[in-house]
């Protein structure tokens, strides 16, 4: 049986993911940033389906709220949006977070 700590964890996931998921979504209904729907309109031409695209863009989006906060700086609009037009191709940051913790 799991621990109280792996189920609090999980819930905490979930809600990240869910709210991560909601923000993007709502930067693709006000369109700002710009690149928020045009990159959901790419990668949907592009075969990725409603969900894949919008956790690909989570993903960035959590990225991007990690760095700032562990380099207290503000969130870098420019930077954000430039991962976000890249995709699916993420970012090298990122890419190598993820390789990093594939190891774990």
């Amino acid at each position: 049986m799991s621990q109280p700590t792996d189920i609090d964890r999980e819930d905490d996931e979930a809600f990240a993911e869910a709210t991560l998921t909601q923000a993007v979504e709502n930067q693709i209904e006000s369109g700002e940033p710009p690149a928020a729907k045009a990159t959901f309109n790419k990668l949907s031409l592009v075969g990725y389906s409603r969900e894949d695209s919008l956790m690909l863009m989570a993903m960035v989006l959590a990225y991007e709220i990690d760095t700032m906060l562990a380099e207290d700086r503000p969130f870098d609009n420019q930077w954000y949006e430039g991962a976000l037009r890249a995709l699916p191709d993420l970012p090298p940051e990122l890419a190598a977070e993820m390789d990093q913790g594939d190891d774990e």
